[in-house]
C-alpha cells in the first residue's frame, strides 16, 4: 500500500490507498468528495459513511472511506480529545450475512458486547444497516456468548449451525432478554426466528429453574400466519430447548384438538400457533395465560391481510402486560398502530432497507405472453444453465399449482409436487420433508410457502404468476436466499401484472436488474404522485 503525504488542510488526515486499489495517489489525486467517487463494484471495499468506493483507508480507524469528506465525517463523530489518538486493534472478527468487506474489531474483548463504546456501536448499527428507534436499546452483540445465556442453550445453538449472530440476532437478542417490547423489520431468511427462539428460551428456561415447584402455566406465546410456519417455529424452539426446562406445544389446525389441550395441560413453556385455532381452544376449554411473560407475533403484516387483527387483540387482551415481539419483512403504517396500540414504548429495530427484496438475490425479470408462459417454464426447468433445483415455482390458484406440476412432470420428467391450503396437514409435511432431503426438485406452490418458511438449501423462486401485491413479491423472492446466501429469483410477467409495474421496476432497478424492454416501454410503467390537491405523472428514469 502507499502512503500520501499529508495534506495541509486537516491535521492527522494521512490517507492509505486501499490494498485492492490499483491506483496510488501518486497517480491520482485522492478525492476531495464522495461526489468525485464512483460506486463501489462487487467485492471492492465500500465507504464506511457513504458506502460508495472506499479506495482508501483511514489510518486512524482503519475504515474504509472514500474520499477526504467522508474522512473528516468519520473523524469527526469520535470525541474531539481522541481525534489523532492511536487505536489499538485486535485481529478481525468477520460478520456473517453482510458486506465481506466488512470487519469489527472490539478494543477489549469480542465476546463482551459492554465493550463497544457509543462511537463503535454507531459505526456498527451504520455498517450493518441497523436502525433503531430509541437510544434505551442496548448496543448489538457480536457473540452469542456475550448474553449470559444458559451454557446449554449456548451448546444448542452451537449445535443448530449459528457460528456467530446475524444482524437481526445482533440486536433483537439483548434487547428481547432485557425487556424491550420490539417491531422488527429484516430480510426474509435473516434470521429473525433465532431472535426471538433464543430469548424466549433463556427466560423461560431460567424461570422455571428458579420456580421449579410453581405450576406449569405457559410462560411465551408465538402467533404465525401458517401452519407451516408454526411447525418449523416449534421445531426450531426444540432444538434450541434441548435438555432444558422448555417443553412446547403446537396450537394449529389440521392435527385433533383434544391432543394439544392435552400437551398444554401437562405443563408447557411455549405454545406456538395460528391465532384462529388458539381463539378455538380458549372459547371451548379453560387454559390459565396468567403468567405468559412473551408475546410473540411473526409475520405480522400477512396476519393484518388474513384478517387475523381481531383474533391476535382478543389473544393479547387475555394477557396480563406480555412483552411484546413482533416480527415481518415488510412494514407497513397499519403495523406501526397496530403495535403502539400493543405498547406505547415499543422500539422499532429496522435491518437492511425496509420493504426492499434482499440484495442477496438476483433477479431476473423475463416479459412473456400468458399463452406461452409454460412454455418458457419448460424450457427454463430443462436448461442446464437457468435451472438450479431446488426450486420453487409460486402460482396464483390452488388448482394452478395441481395442474401445473402434473405439467411439469409429464414434461420435463422432473418429479415435481404441489402444495397449497386444501391439502391435509400429513401431507404438506410429507411434501415439504422430500423437498428438504432432496427427492423432489420441484414444489409449485401457492403464496403458503411465501411467509417465513425456512426452506434451507433453495437457491432459486421462479414466479409463475406474479401476486396480488409487491410485498408478497419481496417475500416470496426472499425464498431464493437464506442467511444472505446469494439466489436467484426468475419473474415471468406481462400486462396482466401491469397494476405492479411501477413498484416492480423499483424493486428490479434496485438490484440491479436488466430490465425487459416491454416493460420499460409499457404505458403502465407510470406512477402517479399526489401534488397538493392535483395529480402528475412521473415515467421511470432508467
Amino acid at each position: 500500500m502507499m502512503m500520501s503525504e499529508p495534506t495541509t488542510e486537516t491535521p492527522c488526515v494521512t490517507v492509505v490507498v486501499n490494498a485492492s486499489s490499483t491506483v496510488s495517489e501518486t497517480e491520482s489525486e485522492v478525492k476531495r468528495t464522495s461526489k468525485e467517487q464512483r460506486d463501489a463494484l462487487p467485492g471492492e471495499p465500500v465507504c464506511a459513511v457513504c458506502g460508495r468506493y472506499g479506495e482508501y483507508i483511514c489510518n486512524q480507524t482503519d475504515d474504509d472511506i472514500c474520499s477526504m469528506e467522508c474522512k473528516q465525517t468519520l473523524l469527526g463523530r469520535l470525541p474531539s480529545t481522541h481525534t489523532c489518538a492511536p487505536i489499538v486493534h485486535l485481529p478481525p472478527i468477520t460478520l456473517p450475512a453482510t458486506d465481506e468487506c466488512f470487519y469489527v474489531r472490539d478494543s477489549v474483548n469480542a465476546s463482551e458486547s459492554q465493550s463497544l463504546t457509543d462511537y463503535q456501536t454507531e459505526l456498527l448499527r451504520t455498517k450493518l444497516q441497523i436502525r433503531v428507534s430509541s437510544k434505551l436499546i442496548p448496543p448489538p452483540i457480536l457473540s452469542f456468548s456475550s448474553c449470559c445465556l444458559p451454557q446449554k442453550l449456548l451448546q444448542n445453538i452451537e449445535s443448530t449451525g449459528y457460528d456467530m449472530p446475524t444482524p437481526i440476532q445482533m440486536q433483537a437478542i439483548p434487547a428481547a432478554l432485557r425487556g424491550n417490547s420490539l417491531l422488527a423489520s429484516a430480510d426474509t431468511g435473516s434470521g429473525k426466528t433465532a431472535s426471538f427462539l433464543v430469548p424466549i428460551v433463556s427466560r423461560c428456561a431460567s424461570y422455571r429453574l428458579k420456580h421449579f415447584h410453581n405450576n406449569k402455566n405457559p410462560l411465551a406465546i408465538v402467533l404465525t400466519p401458517t401452519r407451516e410456519l408454526c411447525i418449523q417455529v416449534e421445531d426450531q424452539a426444540k432444538l434450541l430447548g434441548k435438555s432444558l426446562p422448555f417443553k412446547t406445544a403446537l396450537v394449529v389446525g389440521g392435527d385433533a384438538l383434544a391432543g394439544q389441550l392435552h400437551r398444554i395441560r401437562q405443563g408447557v413453556e411455549l405454545i406456538v400457533g395460528t391465532p384462529g385455532r388458539l381463539i378455538d381452544l380458549l372459547r371451548k376449554h379453560d387454559i390459565n395465560l396468567d403468567d405468559i411473560m412473551m408475546f410473540v407475533l411473526d409475520e405480522v403484516d400477512c396476519m393484518l391481510q388474513r384478517g387475523f387483527r381481531d383474533q391476535v387483540m382478543q389473544i393479547f387482551r387475555a394477557l396480563s402486560q406480555p412483552q411484546v415481539l413482533m416480527y415481518s419483512a415488510t412494514i407497513s403504517i397499519d403495523i406501526e398502530k397496530m403495535a403502539k396500540s400493543l405498547v406505547k414504548d415499543i422500539i422499532f429495530v429496522t435491518i437492511g432497507q425496509p420493504n426492499q427484496p434482499s440484495k442477496a438475490v438476483k433477479q431476473l425479470a423475463i416479459w412473456v405472453e400468458s399463452k406461452q408462459k409454460k412454455q418458457k417454464l419448460f424450457d427454463i426447468l430443462m436448461s442446464k444453465q437457468h435451472f438450479n433445483p431446488p426450486a420453487i415455482i409460486y402460482v396464483g390458484s390452488k388448482r394452478g399449482a395441481d395442474l401445473l406440476s402434473n405439467a411439469i412432470t409429464v414434461t420435463t420428467r422432473l418429479k415435481a409436487l404441489s402444495i397449497h391450503g386444501e391439502k391435509s396437514m400429513k401431507e404438506r409435511r410429507e411434501i415439504i420433508k422430500s423437498f428438504l432431503v432432496g427427492e423432489v426438485p420441484v414444489i409449485v406452490s401457492t403464496g403458503v410457502l411465501g411467509r417465513g418458511v425456512d426452506l434451507l438449501g433453495v437457491r432459486q423462486v421462479i414466479i409463475f404468476d406474479m401476486p396480488n401485491n409487491i410485498k408478497e413479491y419481496v417475500h416470496q423472492i426472499g425464498r431464493a436466499s437464506r442467511m444472505g446466501e446469494e439466489g436467484t429469483a426468475i419473474i415471468l410477467v406481462n400486462e396482466e401484472n401491469k397494476n405492479l409495474f411501477p413498484e416492480l421496476i423499483e424493486c428490479l432497478r434496485s438490484s440491479g436488474a436488466i430490465l425487459p424492454r416491454e416493460l420499460v416501454n409499457s404505458r403502465y410503467a407510470v406512477c402517479t404522485v399526489s401534488v397538493g390537491r392535483g395529480h402528475r405523472k412521473r415515467k421511470h428514469k432508467f
